[in-house]
């Protein structure tokens, strides 16, 4: 499949699930604390183990795809998805690398040679910390939900503006952690993952990064 890659990279990035009831914007000062708490929890995380259900819309099916499975991740790089549900396969970032692992097909992708794979990764690892606050990179919204902050994320490169039209990460407002991330591309289709069980800070051993 000629675009195989980049729907690897669409299906793996973390994106959420509920998309918004009553929301009421912040102030300057709201923005700037959410910021400094978001950032000083990505400083202090070594490492993540969490549960996800990841949820895909597309408007031409009536019924959305649901996979669920667990999150790893080990700074500064390293990241894990393993889908335990409808299908059993891994995917696994690291070293410039991506590794699939489909019921024992494994591909093997190189992220270094190719400028928007590297967006897309470093996307990916920003995205699970929660620290995404370029200007330079994105037009950003930020806004209250349900007692927790919503931040939407516009890009502004054009290439990457035609794979994602823009990425929504809710918050948990006490901790700053991402709770759910939403990815909605050009064509209105969306990919949603809300995580569950986060441990932070926990051993994980190098080989769960092996296929």
């Amino acid at each position: 499949m000629k675009n195989k890659p980049f729907y690897i990279f669409l299906v793996v990035v973390v994106f959420v699930a509920t998309v918004s009831w009553s929301q009421t914007a912040l102030s300057k000062t709201q923005q700037d604390e959410l910021k400094t708490t978001v950032q000083k929890q990505a400083a202090k995380t070594r490492t993540i183990q969490s549960d996800f259900e990841q949820v895909k819309h597309i408007d031409m099916l009536d019924n959305e795809v649901t996979s669920k499975g667990m999150l790893a991740f080990v700074a500064p790089d390293n990241i894990l998805w393993q889908y335990k549900t409808p299908n059993d396969y891994k995917v696994v970032f690291k070293e410039e690398m991506l590794f699939v692992n489909n019921e024992g097909r494994k591909e093997e992708i190189k992220l270094s040679g190719n400028r928007l794979f590297r967006s897309f990764n470093a996307l990916i690892v920003n995205s699970i910390k929660g620290d995404m606050f370029d200007e330079d990179q994105f037009e950003i919204a930020y806004f209250m939900q349900n007692n927790n902050y919503l931040v939407q994320f516009f890009p502004k490169e054009k290439r990457l503006k035609r794979f994602i039209a823009s990425f929504e990460l809710l918050f948990e407002k006490t901790s700053g952690q991402v709770i759910q991330v939403k990815l909605i591309e050009p064509n209105a289709d969306y990919t949603t993952i809300t995580f569950s069980n986060r441990k932070t800070n926990i051993d994980i051993p190098a080989k769960a990064f092996e296929m």
